[in-house]
């Protein structure tokens, strides 16, 4: 009794001094992808020490940290529409909404010590949509041309591939290629275009996630430089240019343009001749009204007899 006395004490003293052993919390994915509309399954293990009822919370981060899990219920958007088994969360029908940074917290008030946390990111995949296409109806030849595919849907970004004829086109790349694709920006681009590349164009989106998806077909006419309407464009232009020349230099000849006094002694020549024919034509109105005028005879008034009353 006395040998087991001794050590007593150094037992405690050893128990006192070892290291205590936090909460464990660890998750079996910290990445989840899943596709939109399914469940998503945000698993959260943990160990305590003596605790064995720990408070188990889970908050999504963002702009601001919200609740998804609080006091044995789920909150906001969350509400529900999800559920818990041990600290593991399972989302319902997933959107974009909920793809962001969760973390699971586990409090052990118990333990000495008492908090532990992992933290578990959600990525929800969006498969292609129908790409919108821009395809011009008709170019000449020798331009350069530009046809665009673009869908800004899907998740992760689409990667674009181009048909003409409904034969898939290849990825030219050498130097010598009349054309370029661009299967990350849906650009496809002839440097110099010819006859040889009218036909029917389409692209077609995909992104592992879902079916691929592609847009109508349009065809696109390549033309020649129609040489005559040029010509008679030309004609036309250096005629008009000619017409307004001679007419410029004719107005300025006769000192239109010019601010001296030939201008303006022409229109007070041309206003001081009005008015002097209207001068004439004033006065032979009057005589004219003169002459036809007759005064009528005046008679005197005589009496030649008297009346009496």
């Amino acid at each position: 009794m006395e040998g087991t006395s001794l050590y007593l004490p150094i037992v405690i003293l050893l128990m006192q001094c070892s290291p205590s052993v936090p909460v464990i919390v660890s998750s079996k994915q910290h990445k989840v992808e899943v596709r939109e509309f399914l469940d998503a399954v945000l698993s959260c293990e943990f160990r305590t020490e003596r605790d064995q009822n720990p408070r188990i919370e889970w908050k999504k981060k963002g702009k601001d940290v919200s609740f998804v899990y609080f006091e044995g219920n789920f909150k906001g958007p969350f509400e529900g529409r999800a559920t818990i088994a041990g600290a593991t969360v399972t989302l319902k029908r997933v959107t974009q909404e909920d793809a962001g940074e969760y973390r699971c917290e586990i409090s052990a008030p118990l333990d000495p010590v008492n908090l532990g946390e992992t933290n578990v990111t959600l990525k929800v995949l969006v498969p292609p949509h129908t790409p919108s296409c821009e395809i011009p109806s008709s170019a000449v030849t020798g331009s350069v041309v530009q046809l665009r595919c673009r869908d800004q849907q899907s998740i992760p970004p689409a990667t674009y591939s181009w048909y003409k004829d409904d034969l898939l086109m290849s990825q030219a790349r050498h130097a010598n290629a009349t054309y370029l694709i661009n299967q990350y920006t849906g650009i496809l681009e002839f440097k110099t275009v010819a006859k040889e590349d009218t036909g029917t164009y389409r692209c077609k989106a995909s992104n592992g996630v879902g079916p691929a998806k592609s847009c109508e077909g349009k065809r696109m006419t390549i033309e020649d430089v129609n040489v005559t309407a040029v010509v008679a464009a030309v004609v036309v232009v250096c005629l008009v240019i000619v017409v307004l020349g001679c007419g410029g230099y004719l107005l300025h000849r006769n000192g239109f343009f010019s601010p001296g006094h030939r201008g303006r002694s022409f229109w007070i020549s041309q206003c001081h001749g009005a008015a002097h024919i209207s001068s004439q034509t004033l006065h032979r109105t009057e005589d004219t009204s003169n002459v036809n005028y007759i005064p009528p005879p005046q008679e005197d008034f005589k009496h030649t007899q008297s009346f009496m009353l």
